[in-house]
C-alpha cells in the first residue's frame, strides 16, 4: 500500500490541508526573513491530541526553506548560516539556558560517512570548533577549561564536544547506546543531533532545514526505525537538526500520476496505486545527481550556523595600551569577560 514517508513536520501538517487545514492541538506560524529569500515555518504540537494526529511528539518544529540553500555563493551561505544560528540560539535559550556562556554542548553527527546522502551529520561535526579538550592546566585532572575566565567568575564560551558515532552496521551498537554512554560520562547540558532526513516533496530536497526541540529518530523517514535520541532516552534536552536528502521512489511515481488520480475516488486511487507501483519501489530512495557537492556545501552552511550560534557577543573594545599584556588566548578571554562583567 502506498504510504507518504517524510521526516518533516511541515509536510505532515500539509497533508491535512485537504481536510479543512485545521488540526486540533497544532499551531502554525509562517514568516519571511527580511532581506533574503528564506521562508520560515513554525509548527507547534501543543498537546497529546495534536501529537496523535501528526504522528510526532509534542514540541516545536522550525522549518527553514530557501531555493538557494545549497548554493556555493558566499552571500547565500552567510544568510542561511546566520538565520540558522539565530533560530538555534533562540531554541536553546527557550529550552535550556538564557545564555550560551558556560553551557556544555555535545554535537552528534548521525549517519554513514561512506554513503553521500547520509554523510551530512559527520561532515557538520568536522566543521565545528571543539574546545572541551582545551584546559589551562592539561596535566591536572581537574584543570579548568581554557574558555573559563576565573577572574570574572564565569565562562565566556560554551564548552563544545562532538562525535560521529557511525551506524549499527559499522559498530554493532545502536547510536543511542553510544550517545547514552558519552552523555553519562561527559554530562552535557544539551545534545544537538544532526542527521539526513527523507522528504515527501522533491522540491524540498537539499533546500530545507528542520530544527526541533523534540530530538531525532534516526532512519524513521526511510522505514529503518532505530531508537530515538530524545530527552526521555538520554535524560538531557535534545535538539534535532536535519536536511532532507532523499525522497521515496514510490512518491515520485505517485506524483507523476497525480493528474490521473484526481479523477478517481479514494478507494479507486488505492487500488490503482497498488497495481501500478511495484512493491520493490517502497524500499528504493532517490537523491539528486549533484548530491556530492550539495551535501558538501550544506554541511558547511550548517556548521557555520552552529559556530555562529555558539559565539558570545561581548561588545568590548580592547584598548591599545592593553594589547601588549595579552599573551595567550586565555588572557584574551579573561580580559573580555572582565570588561563585559
Amino acid at each position: 500500500m502506498f504510504e507518504n514517508r517524510t521526516d518533516l513536520a511541515l509536510e505532515e501538517r500539509e497533508s491535512f490541508e485537504g481536510d479543512g487545514g485545521e488540526i486540533g492541538g497544532v499551531a502554525l506560524r509562517e514568516w519571511r526573513c527580511h532581506g533574503s529569500s528564506i521562508r520560515m515555518t513554525e509548527v507547534s504540537i501543543l498537546n497529546e491530541k495534536g501529537a496523535e494526529s501528526m504522528g510526532k511528539p509534542m514540541g516545536t518544529y522550525l522549518t527553514m526553506e530557501d531555493p538557494g540553500l545549497s548554493e556555493t555563493e558566499d552571500a547565500y551561505c552567510e544568510a542561511a548560516a546566520g538565520e540558522l544560528g539565530r533560530q538555534l540560539a533562540s531554541l536553546i535559550r527557550k529550552n535550556c539556558a538564557s545564555t550560551m556562556a558556560g553551557l556544555s554542548i555535545l554535537v552528534a553527527g548521525l549517519g554513514n560517512r561512506q554513503v553521500t546522502p547520509d554523510s551530512l551529520g559527520p561532515r557538520v561535526v568536522d566543521g565545528l570548533s571543539m574546545n572541551r579538550h582545551l584546559r589551562t592546566e592539561p596535566g591536572r585532572r581537574n584543570g579548568t577549561y581554557l574558555y573559563t575566565a576565573e577572574k570574572a567568575g564565569r565562562t565566556v564560551h560554551p564548552v563544545l564536544s562532538g562525535i560521529h558515532p557511525g551506524v549499527m552496521a559499522q559498530t554493532g551498537m545502536e547510536t543511542s547506546e553510544i550517545i547514552q554512554g558519552i552523555v553519562a560520562e561527559t554530562k552535557p547540558d544539551i545534545v544537538i543531533a544532526i542527521d539526513a532526513l527523507a522528504a515527501r516533496s522533491t522540491r524540498r530536497l537539499n533546500r530545507t532545514i528542520q530544527i526541533t526541540d523534540t530530538g531525532i529518530n534516526p532512519g524513521s523517514g526511510v522505514g529503518n526505525h532505530r531508537v530515538g535520541l530524545t530527552e526521555e532516552n538520554l535524560q538531557v534536552k535534545v535538539i534535532g537538526i536535519g536536511v532532507p536528502t532523499v525522497v521515496d521512489a514510490a512518491t515520485i511515481v505517485h506524483d507523476s500520476m497525480a493528474h490521473l488520480l484526481e479523477a478517481l475516488e479514494e478507494a479507486e486511487q488505492k487500488e490503482f496505486l497498488e497495481e501500478m507501483i511495484s512493491p520493490h519501489l517502497h524500499t528504493m530512495f532517490v537523491t539528486p545527481k549533484d548530491v556530492d557537492e550539495t551535501v558538501k556545501y550544506l554541511s558547511f552552511t550548517i556548521s557555520e550556523g552552529l559556530n555562529m550560534a555558539f559565539e558570545e557577543k561581548f561588545g568590548v573594545t580592547i584598548a591599545d595600551e592593553d594589547l601588549g599584556t595579552l599573551k595567550t588566548v586565555g588572557d584574551i578571554f579573561n580580559y573580555l569577560a572582565a570588561r563585559a562583567a
